[in-house]
C-alpha cells in the first residue's frame, strides 16, 4: 500500500494536518462511527475537560482500530466536531496533533463547530477513516 500526501500548500503543516491523502494498492477500509469521550459502560468522561476528552477520544480510535490490526498510523482521514472551536484549539490541539505526530499520522481533516453532541457533557467527538493492506 502506498500512501501520498497532497498538500498544495505549506500553511496546515504547523496544524497537524494534510489537505489530501492519496491511497494506492490499499486493500482494507475502515470507516469508525464518531467515538466520544464515552467509557466502555457508554459513560460520558471527563465533563468539562476537552483536553482529557480529546484524549480519550483518540484512545477509543485506537481501541476501534486495533479491533482489526489497525493503529493510528493507518488513518487517512481524521474529523473533529466540538461544541467550542477556540476551546479546542487552546485546550487540546496541541495533544491531538502530538498523538498522531507520535503515531506517524498525517490525516486529512476537517474541523467543525457544532450547537452539541449526542449527550450534553461532551465537548467533542472524532470520526476516523483508516487504510490498510
Amino acid at each position: 500500500m502506498e500512501k501520498k500526501i497532497i498538500n498544495p500548500w505549506t500553511w496546515q503543516d504547523g496544524l497537524g494536518f494534510v489537505q489530501a491523502v492519496e491511497v494506492r494498492g490499499g486493500g482494507r477500509l475502515l470507516v469508525c462511527a464518531g467515538q466520544a469521550s464515552i467509557d466502555g459502560e457508554g459513560r460520558v468522561s471527563h465533563p468539562g475537560d476537552m483536553g482529557a476528552q480529546a484524549r480519550q477520544c483518540l484512545d477509543n480510535i485506537e481501541t476501534v482500530l486495533a479491533g482489526v490490526g489497525m493503529s493510528l498510523r493507518h488513518v487517512v482521514r481524521l474529523n473533529h466536531y466540538t461544541t467550542n472551536v477556540d476551546r479546542l484549539i487552546a485546550e487540546g490541539w496541541e495533544a491531538v496533533k502530538e498523538r498522531l505526530q507520535e503515531a506517524g499520522c498525517r490525516p486529512a481533516s476537517t474541523l467543525l463547530g457544532v450547537t452539541r453532541l449526542a449527550y450534553p457533557d461532551l465537548l467533542i467527538e472524532m470520526e476516523a477513516t483508516a487504510v490498510a493492506e
